[in-house]
């Protein structure tokens, strides 16, 4: 491709990411349990232990992007699953000795029946599998963000997973003119059919991250967003860090909810709950 090509392209992406972006900017469907009482917060330390006691396994779906690479990391560090599976197309490398214990499952997202496998035997479950229309076009995104979740979501209810856990988006509807929301709202409601005992969705906003790979509509956005005054952007935007420990304060949490929605500031509140607990 020309270097003016290129630009054109970028500009286009950022273009894009900017409209993505804007559209993001809706009064928050609030979720259930948006708030954390002080007293939900100070007991985290031991629901954590007791959650640790029950000695649970886990599976990660996505664990080469941002938020599922933090994921793994955070879930090691607290030590809270006995078994820790990363599902996926290709193997990681990860030569830490943090991670001499994670399992890896390669599969063909084109034919997961055959790796049915894979998916059993997990009481929870996160995806945080994704992609991008530029990178995948919007069939190949359509597929990975749609299908390929929703078949690894089935798969893992047939093999016993309980509690299982969906990153979805800010604005995330079917029915919505855009098509990154209404993937993401189809995701959503395909998923609940298939009645989890616990089914825990996560709708962020813009998601704040030093990215590995160069997306420079996303770069352009986090600018956009930093600009912002803070109240502002924290309502619309949120660390990969905070959404991954929100993740975490939920699962370890009991709840009675058949399904939970957890909005930007649900996640916010629920990620940074700790921080209230430092001196």
């Amino acid at each position: 491709m020309s270097r003016p090509a290129a630009l054109s392209a970028a500009a286009a992406a950022g273009v894009a990411a900017l409209v993505a972006a804007l559209l993001l900017l809706q009064p928050e469907d609030l979720g259930k349990g948006a708030s954390v009482s002080m007293a939900e917060t100070e007991s985290l330390p031991k629901l954590r232990e007791d959650f640790r006691m029950q000695n649970k396994s886990v599976f990660i779906l996505g664990a080469s992007g941002e938020t599922g690479r933090v994921l793994l990391k955070e879930i090691l560090e607290q030590g809270l699953f006995s078994k820790v599976t990363l599902i996926g197309r290709r193997k990681l490398t990860l030569d830490e000795e943090a991670y001499k214990n994670v399992n890896q499952e390669v599969v063909d997202f084109e034919k997961l029946d055959d790796y049915a496998s894979a998916f059993q035997g997990h009481d929870v479950g996160f995806s945080c599998l994704g992609t991008t229309r530029k990178k995948a076009g919007a069939e190949g995104f359509v597929r990975v963000d749609r299908d390929y979740v929703l078949k690894s979501a089935e798969l893992a209810k047939s093999g016993g997973c309980k509690h299982f856990n969906l990153l979805s988006s800010k604005g995330a509807d079917k029915s919505s003119n855009f098509l990154y929301l209404q993937v993401k709202g189809e995701v959503e409601a395909r998923v609940e059919e298939l009645k989890f005992d616990r089914y825990s969705i996560f709708r962020p906003g813009v998601l704040l991250c030093d990215r590995r790979e160069s997306r420079p509509g996303e770069w352009l956005v986090r600018k956009f967003f930093g600009s912002l005054p803070e109240s502002w952007a924290s309502g619309h935007s949120v660390p990969v860090i905070t959404v991954v420990r929100a993740m975490l304060n939920n699962a370890v949490r009991p709840s009675d909810k058949k399904k939970e929605l957890l909005d930007n500031k649900a996640i916010h509140d629920l990620g940074k709950a700790d921080d209230s607990l430092k001196p």
